[in-house]
């Protein structure tokens, strides 16, 4: 346990707040955090990656098994503090202030922010799919052009900056989500447990549909004649190190690993719910539960959606194919999985139907994504850290709502800069590093508080989540070594959020300071 000294405002933060969280709300929010636009197309990432059925099967497979053991082990630390900030609580509590700190910092900067912001311009791009004339080539205001930067194995910049019509829908979706969310923890809630339910019914459509209707017998026989091809631990499968660098020769562990990019950000942010703990009717009981309903509810699905793009597409395909079968789940028309399965089904009109589910998904996503992230910069403020505006509630609602609307400011620019996707593909790193960190905090609450009130005990303690952190750390070695461009930046950017923590910590020691000397001469 870290020495440092922590400075806080001495304001009980569960009691200013709304339980309008119950027991689904909660389970919808982790479902609803973790599906988005992912599930639909990082198969063909992975699928180009391993070339191997069974290999695409495992990368989500061991990408679920990670998932739900990390769950169920943050089930202990959210039932042990279930406070508004979550993981940032978690992190100071187990570590100190400075790595609570680094993760808010990571989280607003880019990892919580540049998703939303992400996930919005999605929305945008599959809107057209709907009103054609929503484009991200209708300018608006073109700022101009960022040039190309090569630094090291990164390729930076080589984007448009302005205000498309593609990106003026995200940041309308944003303003609105955050307005329903400022309107009170209920509202948000509701809104949550409409699109969830309605993407997770359009998710299992998918697989449903796909598994009826999409099934493809030469793609069957492919596939499952061939399941463990190029799965065993002797072949080798080439791996480009960083961007334009050498092809290199891995093995089978190795390239699960690598692999791990997509799958693992297609099914993060299920710790979304932990951030507003103290909205959570009973949280003792229902944050275990949530995290470990809903992550389950995630995987399961994800791993069938999966079997069923193995029945309805060939895993190898040409990318020069003029249809979704000669393309395969390799080559998928801009590796759009999900709406190659439903032509596969349904013709012209499946990319409509597919449209459609996706902006359900994206929506319901943004939406658990702002009623969360929120939360984290809240308990930063009341610590000290961030603004001291952001750690205010509404009068009314009682909701966090002047750090929902900062979110939403930085969110937006993120909409506009069109460097929030680069970034946002650079910070999968340091979203491990904070997950290993996280769960190694359990082992230090384990030996300096072993009578602490603990609710719910971590499932498969110590065991699985030690097996999590070794996995966790051999999978980041292995992107440090093959893929730098994820790594680096993403360190960098937790290593700026140092000098930051120094000058906001300082701030609160002179606040309190002051706050000190005046009560003593009152």
């Amino acid at each position: 346990m870290t020495t440092e000294t922590q400075v806080r405002v001495p304001l009980s933060e569960s009691a200013d707040f709304v339980k309008g969280i119950n027991l689904t709300s909660a389970t919808t929010l982790v479902i609803g955090s973790m599906i988005g636009s992912g599930i639909f197309i990082v198969s063909a990432d992975i699928a180009r990656l391993v070339d191997s059925p069974a290999l695409l099967i495992l990368a989500w497979t061991v990408t679920g098994f990670m998932t739900i053991v990390g769950a169920l082990t943050y089930g202990e630390l959210a039932a042990m503090m279930p406070k508004a900030g979550g993981q940032y609580v978690f992190l100071r509590e187990s570590l100190g202030p400075l790595w609570g700190f680094l993760y808010g910092w990571s989280m607003f900067l880019v990892i919580q922010t540049g998703t939303i912001a992400a996930v919005g311009v999605a929305f945008g791009k599959f809107l057209g799919v709907l009103v054609p004339a929503i484009s991200a080539d209708k300018w608006l205001w073109h700022i101009g052009h960022v040039p190309k930067w090569t630094v090291g194995p990164l390729v930076l910049g080589n984007m448009d900056v302005g205000l498309n019509l593609q990106n003026l829908v995200a940041i309308g979706v944003v303003v609105l989500l955050t307005a329903v969310n400022v309107f009170g923890v209920r509202t948000g809630a509701m809104v949550q447990n409409i699109f969830t339910f309605s993407k997770t019914a359009a998710l299992l459509g998918v697989v449903l549909i796909g598994a009826a209707l999409g099934r493809n017998a030469d793609a069957i026989r492919q596939n499952f004649g061939h399941f463990w091809q190029n799965a065993s631990f002797s072949t080798l499968h080439p791996v480009q190190v960083g961007i334009g660098g050498p092809i290199a020769l891995v093995g089978l562990l190795t390239v699960v690993a690598v692999a791990q990019v997509g799958s693992l950000f297609s099914a993060d942010a299920w710790n979304n719910v932990t951030f507003t703990a103290a909205e959570v009717q009973n949280p003792r009981r229902n944050l275990p539960l949530s995290l470990a309903l809903g992550t389950s509810i995630v995987i399961v699905l994800y791993i069938a959606a999966n079997f069923v793009y193995l029945m309805a597409l060939p895993l190898h395909g040409d990318p020069q194919g003029t249809t979704v079968l000669a393309r395969g789940i390799q080559y998928a028309a801009d590796d759009r999985v999900g709406t190659a399965v439903m032509q596969q089904a349904f013709g012209a009109s499946g990319a409509v139907l597919m449209a459609i589910a996706i902006l359900l998904s994206t929506f319901g996503c943004n939406n658990g994504l702002i009623l969360a992230g929120a939360r984290i910069y809240y308990a930063m403020s009341r610590d000290g850290l961030f603004f001291r505006s952001v750690g205010k509630l509404h009068r009314k609602y009682k909701t966090p709502a002047i750090s929902l609307i900062v979110q939403a400011i930085w969110t937006c620019f993120l909409c506009l800069s069109g460097s929030y996707g680069q970034l946002l593909d650079l910070t999968m790193f340091a979203v491990i590093i904070f997950y290993i960190l996280t769960i190694g905090g359990l082992f230090v609450l384990r030996r300096t508080e072993p009578d602490a009130p603990r609710p719910y005990n971590a499932f498969g303690y110590p065991v699985l989540p030690a097996i999590y952190i070794v996995m966790a750390i051999f999978i980041e070695i292995v992107l440090l070594r093959y893929k730098p461009q994820y790594t680096w930046p993403g360190l960098i950017i937790v290593l700026l959020g140092i000098p930051v923590y120094l000058f906001w910590s300082r701030n609160a020691r002179i606040t309190a300071g002051a706050s000190d000397l005046q009560s003593e001469a009152g």
